[in-house]
């Protein structure tokens, strides 16, 4: 923990309330669920996190290589005018491509890889003062989520239920319940899904909480975007829920490569739940298929 700037920490067995609020810290300033226990994603997260550009070679290989040096990378290639994708942390394959088109510029070596060479040269010409619109906000905000793709529909409960009723089947495709994350986003991925709509209860929430992916230095405008034409549709309604709307980096927005909605939710009067359903159902459908 003291290697990624949280101080404090003499032993990290040792549970303390330093312990549990700089886990706490950490976990905020990554978006994630802040529950001040190290598990496993926060685990995966802090490893992460401990990478600095040009402690390793950086290439494409499977599994995906993750760490703050990759978002780092995406982040000075998409300052030069280079799209590598959202700024993510994952190197995959729209960031090979940038730094093969990077190095080809350069005159150097293109084989995609970020060698030494290419770190000097990418240190080189980088800027260092000022801040740079990011290519990758630019071609997220100019992108048009009309598709012909599914809206692909993940989770459980009540609401969940009642949304799909909503939805026309045509339009939908239902991973099952027990499905892996890392299942659910390769489906949506590999069939060009149009957007993901996830909704899943829990007892630790009051209301409604409407997520889209934002972590590091971007976020998705369009994934924002459709958060609060929901949460729109939602406060019009004469019994409107408790919500409330966040950028977070959780797994399953990390993984899925279009605009995707993580909708949690508390305990719901049964009487609510066709008039969520009917409001969010009709947004999610509008924004994706117009």
């Amino acid at each position: 923990m003291r290697l990624l700037g949280f101080s404090g920490v003499r032993d990290v067995d040792v549970v303390s309330d330093t312990t549990l609020s700089l886990v706490e810290a950490f976990q905020r300033s990554r978006g994630l669920i802040i529950s001040g226990a190290v598990d496993t994603i926060t685990w995966l997260r802090l490893e992460e996190a401990g990478w600095r550009l040009g402690d390793r070679l950086l290439y494409l290989t499977r599994p995906y290589l993750r760490g703050d040096d990759v978002a780092a990378l995406q982040v000075r290639l998409s300052q030069l005018g280079f799209d590598p994708g959202r700024i993510d942390g994952v190197f995959g394959p729209l960031l090979h491509d940038a730094v093969l088109e990077f190095q080809t510029n350069c005159g150097i070596n293109a084989d995609g890889t970020l060698t030494r060479r290419t770190l000097l040269e990418l240190l080189r010409v980088t800027p260092t003062v000022g801040e740079r619109t990011l290519v990758t906000e630019l071609r997220d905000s100019a992108t048009k989520e009309v598709k012909d793709g599914p809206i692909v529909v993940w989770g459980e409960g009540p609401l969940h239920d009642a949304i799909v009723s909503q939805l026309p089947t045509s339009l939908v495709e239902r991973p099952p319940v027990e499905a892996t994350i890392e299942l659910v986003a390769a489906m949506a991925n590999t069939q060009g899904a149009a957007g993901v709509l996830v909704i899943l209860p829990t007892s630790t929430v009051d209301g409604l909480e409407l997520h889209y992916w934002a972590s590091y230095r971007s976020h998705s405008r369009q994934g924002e975007r459709l958060a609060s034409l929901v949460a729109a549709s939602l406060t019009a309604l004469e019994d409107a829920p408790r919500l409330s709307v966040a950028g977070m980096s959780l797994p399953i927005l990390r993984e899925t490569k279009m605009t995707t909605l993580h909708v949690t939710h508390g305990s719901l009067e049964n009487a609510d739940h066709e008039s969520y359903a009917r409001a969010i159902a009709r947004t999610v459908s509008e924004f994706f298929h117009n």
